[in-house]
């Protein structure tokens, strides 16, 4: 039994905060603070346990230290924004307190999605005696252990890996951003990248497009490739001839996300209205839906996977295809978020839980989810809400 320190109130964070609070085995006592605390008591109160709520700004390192020896958790699952990966991390080396992430740091200025500013924290934790696991959401996180997993039981080699993340769920508005319109935007819009052959290809926004029949009824979506931050880690860690990120986007968001970009509202830089420096991007944050209140009208799927093609164990070529299904009004009946919330909300719970509870997972270091044993994080997807199914495809990826 152990504290835990959860930082963000959005989506996410009310997942994470509703799965911990299931867990008092494990942790034994919760705090969720955010920059407007009202929020962390908003969600506090849909709860059946109680947990202390806390304002705190996660920018600024001496405030987070202030809490966090206040608390002493023995563990913090940031769910903040990603520019604020760092400052956590210098606050958890100070105070003494693991770190659980769900996607790299970026700084504000630039949209680079990379992990060498957390990977460059590997001997600061490992002196310190703390663990670091970076990227435990989905895509980052599940699908990293997908592709261990897949490489531990099946196969001896992986040639191609491809990952599909689909969201057909429908909210009724004309646009709206599933997760934070700022992150969501950044990477939309941002050239496209993919491993092939030891080196990175890039590609325009968008560029390649094709379409995939998704299992369980969800059927075929026009799915593109972008560039995603799990295939930095996956092919540095594991030798993959080309790895390749794929989703799913549906013609008015498209048409939505085109003007915006065309008019330079999703610019990151400043510029000067009235006399006032303002972001346009974040300006266009504050007149989109809350991605957070975007559950009670969700209605619809997730289906996020890995499409895996290679060298099985017997030597013999195989092709491999796991992924989860998951329904957002489910999503919303538990933990009152939609599924894109929930799907990545359980996976950093997990971690946690599997840091506290398994010495495998309390490595001092900074590590990303591949790292280390799948079996376990696998076998709590399945306990904790997100059941995978293994296929063996007959077929190549449609468009190959």
């Amino acid at each position: 039994m152990a504290k835990v320190l959860i930082i963000g109130a959005g989506g996410v964070g009310r997942v994470v905060t509703h799965k911990c609070a299931q867990l008092p085995d494990v942790f034994s006592e919760i705090m969720l603070a955010s920059r407007t605390k009202s929020k962390c008591d908003s969600i506090a109160a849909e709860l059946s346990r109680p947990i202390q709520t806390a304002a705190v700004d996660a920018d600024n390192v001496p405030e987070l230290v202030k809490l966090l020896k206040e608390f002493q958790p023995k563990v913090v699952i940031n769910v903040a924004l990603p520019y604020q990966d760092l400052t956590i991390m210098d606050a958890c080396l100070e105070a003494g307190v693991h770190y659980i992430d769900t996607a790299n740091y970026e700084p504000r200025d630039v949209a680079k999605f990379e992990y060498h500013w957390q990977w460059a924290y590997q001997e600061k934790f490992k002196a310190a005696g703390l663990t670091a696991l970076l990227g435990c959401g989905f895509d980052p996180g599940v699908t990293n252990v997908y592709t261990a997993y897949a490489l531990k039981h099946h196969f001896s080699k992986i040639d191609t890996l491809d990952i599909l993340d689909c969201n057909a769920g429908d909210h009724g508005k004309a646009f709206a951003t599933n997760f934070n319109p700022e992150i969501n935007l950044r990477e939309v819009t941002a050239n496209g990248r993919y491993w092939e052959n030891g080196a990175w290809v890039e590609t325009k926004p968008l560029e390649i497009k094709r379409s995939f029949p998704f299992p369980d009824g969800i059927g075929p979506k026009n799915i593109y490739c972008l560039y995603h931050e799990e295939l930095e880690s996956l092919t540095t860690h594991f030798d993959i001839r080309r790895a390749r990120f794929w989703m799913t986007f549906g013609d008015q968001y498209i048409k939505h996300m085109e003007v915006l970009v065309n008019v330079g509202m999703t610019r990151i830089d400043p510029v000067i209205h009235k006399g006032v420096p303002i972001i346009p991007i974040e300006f266009l944050k504050t007149l989109l839906p809350e991605p957070g209140t975007l559950g009670a009208d969700t209605k619809g799927k997730t289906c996020i996977g890995n499409w895996i093609e290679g060298t099985g164990k017997d030597g013999e070529f195989k092709r491999y295809y796991v992924y989860n299904i998951k329904d957002h009004e489910d999503c919303y009946k538990e933990t009152n978020s939609q599924g894109v919330s929930y799907t990545t909300g359980v996976p950093a719970m997990i971690a946690a839980k599997q840091l506290l509870t398994n010495e495998e997972y309390r490595q001092p270091g900074v590590w990303n989810v591949e790292q280390l044993n799948p079996d376990p994080f696998m076998a709590d997807l399945n306990e904790h809400g997100l059941p995978w199914v293994e296929t063996w495809p007959t077929e190549p990826l449609p468009g190959e």
